[in-house]
């Protein structure tokens, strides 16, 4: 009865948050497809979406060619990939804080999205003739790189046959300076690929295209998945790692498998889009100080969060200054540096 009880409180708590979130996540798609620097219609861009819905009656087509390629090639791909790109830079932000029991751990600022953005840029530059997975090569490469930077990272942190987390992130700070370094060599090379790479380093969805949302979706899907059911486990971490050893946790290998899958769900991300920083840090902060620091409600709430937060400032970036674009990064670090130092002070106050 206990535990019948306990899973219709869960299923209401995240109802109760999820739906209004799905609704704003809506209402944030139909004002980003309906903005751009092409003056389309409310009307128009709307019949044009609802012309390639499946199963609509086929409806008049009094809309330029333009206008299509407009809406249906270029908005709608770019919103598909800023929420999965938000989607799994909240999931894997809410991973790595949880598993390191650190609130200032993320992709970003352990150097995750570095380590992949730089494999990225290499392939792009050296290795696209040897693809041997096809266009599923280049999410692969970011998430081995970005795993890579993790292991790194992760050891230069291992002390006295333990990680310290304040040495976590000064790790992380200094692997990702080294890894900014190489990306930087690597664009001096790059000739006429520059501007694809400079894209890289800023973030930016403006390369986007529907391959790349099918090419990206099934490395997120199967990395938030596998830290969704884990998300018992990272209640249990909160607790932490010696109580959870007691209650018959395997905490290595645990830590392990959600550090692999938040790799896996963060690189992904990165191949698509370059390096956008600190969703992964502000969502996680906000959504658990609103629905709690259960894993199994606060997984699904940031995914759809971090979407929302992702095409929000895709749409800012893209219409603040029409007709220039200012990379997705720029936004994001806007609004990230300031949050970041302010969760760094009140650390600072906890020991002082």
């Amino acid at each position: 009865m206990g535990l019948k009880e306990g899973q219709r409180r869960f299923g209401k708590k995240l109802g109760l948050w999820l739906l209004p979130l799905l609704f704003v996540l809506l209402l944030v798609v139909i004002g980003s497809v309906s903005l751009g620097s092409a003056q389309l219609s409310f009307y128009v861009v709307w019949k044009i979406i609802l012309s390639h819905v499946p199963f609509i009656p086929d409806m008049e087509k009094d809309w330029s060619k333009a206008a299509e390629v407009i809406v249906w090639n270029i908005r709608m791909p770019r919103i598909l990939l800023a929420i999965l790109v938000g989607a799994a830079l909240a999931v894997a932000g809410v991973a790595y804080q949880g598993v390191l029991r650190n609130p200032l751990a993320d992709p970003y600022i352990l150097g995750v999205s570095s380590g992949a953005s730089l494999g990225a840029a290499c392939f792009m530059m050296f290795g696209q003739s040897i693809a041997l997975f096809g266009q599923w090569t280049l999410p692969l490469i970011a998430f081995i790189c970005g795993m890579g930077t993790l292991f790194v990272v992760y050891r230069l942190a291992y002390m006295a046959g333990k990680v310290q987390m304040e040495t976590l992130l000064l790790s992380g700070v200094v692997v990702q300076a080294f890894l900014g370094a190489g990306l930087s060599l690597v664009m001096s090379m790059s000739g006429e690929k520059m501007q694809r790479i400079f894209y890289w380093l800023m973030g930016s969805l403006t390369l986007s295209d529907w391959s790349s949302g099918v090419v990206v979706a099934p490395y997120v899907i199967l990395g938030g998945l596998i830290i969704f059911l884990f998300a018992g486990e990272l209640n249990l971490l909160a607790f932490g790692e010696q109580k959870a050893h007691h209650l018959g946790m395997n905490v290595e290998r645990t830590r392990l498998v959600i550090l692999i899958a938040a790799s896996l769900t963060a690189g992904a991300a990165v191949s698509v889009s370059g390096v956008i920083g600190f969703v992964g840090l502000i969502v996680p902060h906000i959504m658990r100080a609103i629905v709690g620091s259960d894993h199994r409600v606060l997984l699904p709430i940031s995914a759809v969060a971090g979407a929302i937060l992702l095409i929000a400032a895709d749409t800012i970036a893209r219409t603040v200054m029409e007709p220039q674009e200012l990379p997705i990064g720029v936004i994001t670090a806007f609004l990230g540096a300031p949050f970041f130092g302010y969760l760094l002070r009140k650390r600072r106050q906890r020991f002082f």
